[in-house]
């Protein structure tokens, strides 16, 4: 008889809150199901900021993601597409994706996804029903009933204090609400800081297209203040596949010498999404982006050049996934979360996290939704919890298959940790944010 055979034989009974290997499916799927989860990147709004948040049936089915497809499926040209009221775009879009082709993709699937959840006609060739409907919610309720049927208690927000919109709606005092947490984003200070020179100076701060050392001060001045006003949970950019770190740029003395020191006075991450291509068709905008395969030596170099800075880091290429993973095993501050745009599809996804699992146990955030539109998270979370069942499923199997039990406790364990806890411990890791006033 193999070693192997003896060492199984030899086991004892189960405890009875151990779990068979047949058991362990279904309780995934149970606390997959019941604990809420926390989408750590979002583009959505919280309702005192206005105009700024987009829900509904026309908004969903005129999300790019749909453009995209669109301009595959159609002879219709973007130049043409534009000169179209939202109410006809979306029409267009309904014709082509689901009526006249079945609606296979990731993205027109979702749509379908969140019609079924609200009991809507996903057959109908005209969206009368639907417009009716979301013309009939109201925002505050029907926020708490999108985020129930997501299975989310809160999310994070992408809020630019340059985007003029938004400030205003800052300044004028908007209500927080305890389930969308602000988030700096960073990108139009960053990228266009000459272009934006004159808007900071009008706010009060006494900063130079050179850079000088004041206005580099006047810069942490002016996210402290920002700080005060959003209470963000971090700071957040989108960067280039050809980013390094260091260079020789705007971008490089900004997060040197005001982000990074804002940041730790502050004690949040900041957030890097690295290897968009930006806008490699403008024709049809929004949709036009792409990825491109970044160097990483620059997160190497963040990490190990700021040890007192926290990094939550997605990256956009498949590529660039394992190295990720092998920088997440060498640096503590360093947090890879979520299958960013193009990578957030279920196989994608499955291979990304079972990768993630295998190098980095439970120490990372597998997912987030990016939604653009309230009702996406509905379809975006159902597809997580349905592509992360499986792969959970085969690591505690073959847990059990090398000699190690597993409990229910275990599994409600590590789902929370790796949608709640961790992100809760890396945004306030002494258990509050100095950012809170």
């Amino acid at each position: 008889m193999s070693t192997f055979a003896i060492e199984k034989n030899t086991r004892t009974r189960p405890l009875a809150s151990e779990l068979s290997p047949e058991q362990i499916r279904s309780t995934v799927e149970d606390e997959l199901r019941n604990i809420p989860f926390i989408d750590v990147h979002t583009h959505l709004f919280m309702p005192s900021l206005g105009q700024l948040g987009l829900w509904g049936i026309d908004e969903l089915l005129t999300y790019h993601y749909l453009e995209a497809e669109l301009f595959r499926s159609s002879r219709v040209a973007p130049a043409e597409y534009w000169t179209l009221n939202k109410q006809q775009q979306a029409d267009l879009i309904w014709q082509t994706l689901f009526v006249d082709n079945p609606p296979v993709s990731e993205s027109t699937r979702g749509v379908v996804a969140v019609l079924n959840a609200f009991g809507l006609d996903t057959r109908t060739r005209d969206l009368k029903q639907a417009r009716e409907f979301f013309a009939q919610r109201e925002l505050a309720a029907h926020i708490r009933s999108v985020f129930k049927l997501a299975g989310i208690s809160e999310v994070a927000m992408t809020n630019d204090p340059l985007d003029p919109q938004e400030a205003e709606a800052w300044e004028a005092g908007a209500a927080p609400d305890p389930q969308f947490k602000a988030v700096i984003r960073l990108d139009r200070l960053l990228d266009k800081w000459a272009e934006y020179v004159p808007k900071i100076l009008s706010k009060g701060y006494l900063v130079d297209v050179e850079m000088s050392v004041n206005a580099l001060t006047e810069v942490r001045r002016f996210l402290h203040d920002w700080a005060q006003t959003m209470n963000p949970v971090y700071m957040a950019c989108s960067l280039e596949d050809t980013f390094q770190y260091p260079e020789d740029s705007p971008r490089a003395k900004l997060l040197t010498r005001a982000v990074l020191p804002a940041c730790r006075e502050l004690n949040i991450p900041l957030s890097l999404m690295i290897g968009v291509r930006r806008q490699v068709n403008p024709t049809i905008r929004l949709a036009g982006d792409a990825a491109g395969v970044a160097d990483l030596r620059a997160v190497e170099r963040m990490c190990s050049a700021f040890p007192d800075n926290r990094f939550l880091v997605s990256v956009l290429s498949r590529e660039n996934q394992h190295e990720l993973c092998v920088y997440a095993r060498k640096f503590a501050n360093l947090m890879p979360f979520g299958c960013w745009w193009f990578l957030n599809n279920p196989s994608i996804v499955e291979e990304i996290t079972r990768e993630r699992i295998e190098m980095l146990g439970t120490t990372f955030i597998p997912q987030h939704s990016d939604a653009r539109v309230l009702e996406q998270v509905i379809y975006k979370w159902r597809n997580t919890r349905r592509t992360m069942a499986p792969i959970f499923t085969n690591s505690y199997t073959l847990l059990v298959e090398d000699g190690r039990a597993v409990t229910r406790e275990d599994i409600c364990h590590d789902i929370k940790r790796m949608f709640r806890s961790n992100f809760e411990r890396w945004i306030a890791p002494d258990g509050v944010s100095s950012s809170r006033p």
